[in-house]
């Protein structure tokens, strides 16, 4: 090392200029190969990092492509596939998710590693640095592993396209639209107008009922002396003419079956219909098909309920005669019951069962004097 003393005499600054030339003349070779070495390390770092960022693009892109035909998706392209009911759009947005996730962990991997590199080339001593980044990154995987465990779920999420931006879903906890899905937390509108934030950690089972498809299920119930034939006939006619207009021919994805008897009461019968319709539009099938098949129903005079006959009055008497009344006034589509005797004050009926009043005790004589 050469002396830092302040030279005091000519000699003196002659003697510390040339042990100054001989330091430099001994170290500048070193600087050169450390200088060389971490601008090689750097660019390397860049390269590295674009070669990794345009291979992840170009396995994205094939993910995203369709294969030669839509029942054989490519190979990569089977990676993103989800039993066949998976939309173009809804695979690229996935994709993006993917790639983006991924370029951002190659970048950190590799900037990162450049970093401890030149640092080391720099003659610093890393063996502190990556003790104290060790125990640091024990402590924080303590304290937030409730935030490693929501980035991992949200991950495995997004590739499994468990739901996405649009779809009616019910987490447990919350049911809703979704607005948006992070890595960490995902947003619902739910029925009520109210945004929910779920942690992706906290979410131990999803439902989605807008992926795919929905069945659409109709329940019909006809009088129990009807042809069911004759109604089933004309509930499969008004469902497959339903289904070839406009918007149902879109909606409807399978024909409309009737499944058969549902049930059966004393005075009805329950047939059911079923078809396969669009995601989320199953509600809005069944309404329309509910109206239609009313109106046919109505049309051809078939009956829902069979009418209960009047059983004959047993007796007479003010409470007989009540029931019957409103027995028969419950049953639409009869005549009233002709009205009683007994419900008008001036008849003699009336006034023969009105009941006879107690006799008036007479009022006591007055007390007599002693």
């Amino acid at each position: 090392m050469p002396d830092l003393r302040i030279p005091t005499s000519a000699q003196e600054v002659s003697e510390t200029t040339r042990q100054a030339a001989g330091w430099f003349d001994e170290h500048w070779q070193d600087w050169l190969a450390g200088g060389i070495r971490i601008v090689f390390i750097i660019v390397l770092a860049l390269v590295l990092r674009a070669m990794v960022r345009k291979v992840i693009t170009q396995l994205i892109t094939r993910m995203i492509r369709p294969g030669e035909s839509e029942d054989e998706p490519s190979r990569l392209g089977g990676l993103l596939a989800n039993t066949g009911v998976v939309n173009p759009e809804r695979r690229q947005q996935r994709a993006e998710a993917i790639g983006s996730v991924l370029r951002s962990v190659a970048s950190f991997t590799i900037l990162g590693t450049a970093a401890l590199m030149v640092l080391s080339a720099l003659g610093m001593n890393l063996a502190p640095l990556l003790a104290s980044a060790g125990v640091a990154g024990v402590a924080i995987g303590f304290g937030a592993r409730n935030l490693v465990t929501d980035f991992l779920s949200g991950v495995f999420m997004i590739m499994e396209d468990q739901y996405g931006v649009g779809d009616e879903i019910d987490t447990g906890v919350a049911t809703g639209t979704v607005l948006e899905v992070g890595l960490r937390v995902t947003k619902l509108r739910g029925a009520g107008g109210e945004i929910w934030y779920i942690r992706n950690g906290e979410v131990k089972r999803i439902a989605n009922m807008s992926q795919g498809w929905s069945t659409a299920s109709v329940d019909v119930q006809v009088a129990y002396k009807e042809d069911l034939e004759r109604v089933e006939t004309l509930i499969q006619e008004t469902a497959e003419a339903m289904a070839k207009e406009a918007p149902f021919d879109e909606l409807v994805w399978a024909p409309f079956k009737i499944l058969g008897v549902e049930s059966v009461a004393a005075d009805s019968v329950v047939l059911r219909i079923e078809a396969r319709t669009a995601p989320g539009k199953s509600l809005s099938v069944a309404r329309a098909l509910r109206q239609r098949v009313k109106a046919v129903l109505d049309e051809a005079g078939i009956k829902v309920k069979e009418e209960v006959p009047l059983a004959a009055a047993a007796g007479t008497g003010t409470g007989t005669a009540a029931a019957t009344v409103l027995a028969t006034a419950a049953i639409p589509g009869t005549d009233p019951a002709p009205p009683s005797a007994l419900a008008d004050p001036t008849s003699a009926g009336y006034k023969a069962a009105t009941p006879i009043p107690a006799p008036v005790r007479p009022a006591d004589d007055a007390t007599k004097a002693p």
